[in-house]
């Protein structure tokens, strides 16, 4: 029987390609987290670009140097920097190891659709952007 055609209003499916690209990138930061020196991560120039546009941290701005002191054991920096460090680097590492063993057994791979959709993955979102909402009003 012939597949059918996906109709216009359904969702887009991520191509098998993304996942590991993905996962490509979080190991590239978890990398240059390692080597970016801890004494000197707070010496380099803005990157981020709403920072750069309105002076105001965005929710992202301080996990650079977060992942840069975790990687080097400085914790307490690590939690200063960014207390939702911590989390994304746990997240950034089991995706990593989680693509690998996937690929490695030939086996799928992970659906990211499925994990962003748990209630417990939206609320730590929810919790995140409330923090970040209440840093932004405190900067100002």
């Amino acid at each position: 029987m012939p597949r059918a055609a996906p109709s216009a209003d359904a969702p887009a499916r991520r191509t098998p390609v993304t996942v590991p690209l993905v996962a490509a990138g979080a190991a590239a930061a978890l990398g240059a987290a390692l080597l970016i020196s801890p004494e000197h991560v707070e010496d380099g120039p803005v990157i981020c670009p709403f920072r750069r546009l309105t002076g105001l941290p965005c929710p992202g701005c301080g996990l650079t140097r977060s992942w840069v002191y975790l990687a080097h054991g400085w914790w307490h920096e690590a939690v200063t920097a960014h207390p939702f460090g911590v989390v994304a680097l746990a997240a950034a590492v089991a995706l990593v190891v989680a693509v690998a063993v996937a690929l490695a057994r030939r086996s799928p791979l992970p659906d990211l659709d499925a994990v962003v959709r748990r209630p417990w993955v939206r609320a730590l979102v929810a919790v995140w952007l409330v923090w970040a909402a209440v840093r932004l009003v405190v900067a100002v």
